[in-house]
């Protein structure tokens, strides 16, 4: 096959078609593709912007062909010319990036050029389809880009469906079992953290909400609400509802029943018994027992503290650190909307009506 010579592509002056040898003194060394295109260079250049180009380039003459020549093989031509131009100019169109984006990366990987492989990889990794993720993925793997490769691997996790119909994972299956393997585990283990997350929110929805009920507990037993509240304060048929007032209102309902109700808790009432244990909870968080007016707090601190080491006092104190955990963390969440906020006035309830459901620990 007879050479073929580069014309007009930049950073490259034009190259002289009728010449046979196509040297000229400023060019010291050839690129030659596996299509035949020889891609005239300058060494001192091509050192300068690759490590492994420099090692070959400073070889001795006894490991390569007489002639000053350097081969880069397995990629287009074109891909090829626009690498070289990268080395010179360190830029490249993104028509350029679009259509050589694989070839570029897993050139700049071979020849050790951090910036075109960092631009590379981000460029593929806007680019991902459904089509090309599975061959992203494996060059990825092949070329040590890590962003890329998780970057391929949450798309594929989030679209398996789509991509096992593609030809790349019937290419995958068929020539990689190992990375299939590997690729199913990533799901797995994405299915297991979403599991993970999802009853992480609700428990922190539920104990958010208990802390919200033992503020709302100790507001009634303290100032009383709408119409509950303390013995020794009369009740104001002129007071309005708190801010709190969908769970104070539950809250309310509840009192009433726990002091009417003729089965009490030993007697296998359920409202009650979910009422017991706001008392105990609340109890267990409260630190001034002694001038609590919420009632039987100072029994329940007393009886936790005569059985210390008791499984179902530990139990407590666990689901303790837990509201409470979860209200500082609500606290801080709400400081830091304020703060990226303007003031939109009066905060508004999501009016959801408290539930009193039984919280088994």
């Amino acid at each position: 096959m007879s050479p073929i010579y580069l014309k007009d592509t930049p950073p490259f002056p034009a190259v002289d078609s009728d010449r046979s040898s196509g040297d000229t003194p400023d060019y010291d060394v050839h690129i030659i593709t596996s299509g035949g295109l020889r891609i005239p260079a300058h060494a001192s250049v091509l050192a300068s912007a690759s490590p492994v180009l420099e090692s070959i380039i400073d070889s001795p003459r006894k490991h390569r062909s007489s002639e000053n020549t350097i081969r880069i093989l397995g990629v287009p031509n074109d891909a090829v010319s626009v690498f070289i131009g990268f080395l010179y100019a360190s830029r490249c169109s993104e028509e350029e990036m679009e259509k050589f984006g694989i070839h570029l990366l897993a050139l700049s990987h071979v020849y050790l050029v951090p910036q075109l492989k960092q631009r590379c990889t981000k460029a593929l990794a806007q680019r991902l389809t459904i089509e090309n993720v599975v061959d992203v993925l494996q060059l990825a793997r092949l070329c040590d880009a890590p962003d890329l490769y998780l970057k391929s691997m949450k798309l594929i996790s989030e679209k398996f469906k789509a991509v096992e119909h593609t030809e790349g994972w019937q290419f995958l299956q068929n020539n990689d079992p190992y990375l299939e393997l590997e690729i199913l585990h990533f799901i797995d283990e994405a299915e297991l953290r979403k599991k993970r997350t999802k009853k992480h929110r609700e428990e922190q929805g539920l104990y958010l909400q208990l802390s919200e009920a033992m503020e709302c507990l100790e507001h009634i037993c303290t100032e009383g609400c709408t119409s509950v509240g303390p013995h020794d304060i009369e009740p104001s048929k002129n007071k309005g509802p708190c801010s709190k007032f969908s769970t104070c209102e539950g809250l309310q309902h509840s009192i009433k029943h726990f002091a009417a109700c003729k089965r009490k808790v030993n007697g296998g009432c359920l409202r009650c018994k979910r009422f017991w244990q706001l008392l105990k909870l609340h109890s267990s968080i409260c630190e001034q027992s002694d001038t609590c007016k919420v009632p039987l707090c100072r029994q329940f601190k007393l009886k936790s503290q005569s059985d210390k080491k008791g499984e179902d006092v530990t139990r407590w104190k666990l689901l303790a650190k837990k509201v409470v955990s979860a209200k500082v963390i609500s606290s801080l969440s709400v400081s830091k909307r304020k703060r990226e906020q303007e003031p939109r006035g009066m905060d508004m309830h999501n009016g959801d009506h408290f539930s009193t459901r039984s919280f088994t620990i």
